[in-house]
């Protein structure tokens, strides 16, 4: 199993750069994964698919709307051919929590019986919506079954979840950026950067 590698956390320059572009950028109290780091780990990640997977019928199943970055720049680290559908789901709202209860919002376009699958995620946390997933998907007969997450929160974590592939474990903060939310901003930054309290909190009250 792929080891993650340590955060980066020295990024000022990039911040303050994007903040002159976009006024997201000011709501990020700091960045944990700067742009460049990510696009490293992806290229990795793609290598060992390739490795994994070569000579098997694989598909990557996106879970939305958060992994979509993710899945876009993976797709194209991975050499071996292979095919994608989507999956959304819902868990969060517009809470900085996920809720426990998982609902399917639009399920997959085609069967996965017999085929090598991978679940694309943006981020796991308490574990709960991949353990329903798993679950589900497991019952549809898939040759194999794995999954592969940019951002890990190990220390959020309620249930087992067995990950294939980690990008990077981060701390129990929120974090937005490169495809993940809060309240449906900030998947445009190029970086994962924390969102600062009073950002969810002003927005809560």
């Amino acid at each position: 199993m792929a080891k993650s590698p340590s955060v980066a956390t020295n990024a000022a320059e990039e911040m303050t750069a994007f903040c002159g572009q976009n006024s997201l950028g000011q709501d990020v109290e700091r960045i944990l994964v700067p742009e460049h780091s990510i696009q490293d780990r992806i290229r990795g990640l793609g290598q060992q698919i390739d490795e994994h997977y070569l000579g098997k019928d694989l598909l990557l199943i996106s879970v939305l709307k958060g992994s979509v970055l993710f899945l876009a720049d993976l797709m194209r680290a991975i050499s071996i051919p292979h095919e994608v559908d989507f999956l959304a789901t819902s868990s969060y709202g517009a809470s900085t929590n996920s809720s426990g209860v998982v609902r399917i919002l639009k399920d997959l376009n085609e069967p996965i019986e017999g085929r090598h699958v991978i679940l694309v995620e943006d981020i796991i946390d308490s574990g709960h919506t991949l353990a329903y997933l798993t679950r589900l998907f497991r019952h549809r007969n898939p040759a194999s079954l794995e999954i592969v997450t940019l951002l890990d929160k190990p220390s959020r974590r309620e249930v087992d979840i067995d990950l294939f592939w980690t990008g990077f474990s981060v701390p129990n903060e929120f974090v937005v950026g490169y495809g993940l939310d809060y309240n449906q901003k900030y998947r445009n930054l190029p970086y994962i950067g924390v969102l600062k309290p009073e950002v969810y909190q002003f927005t809560s009250d």
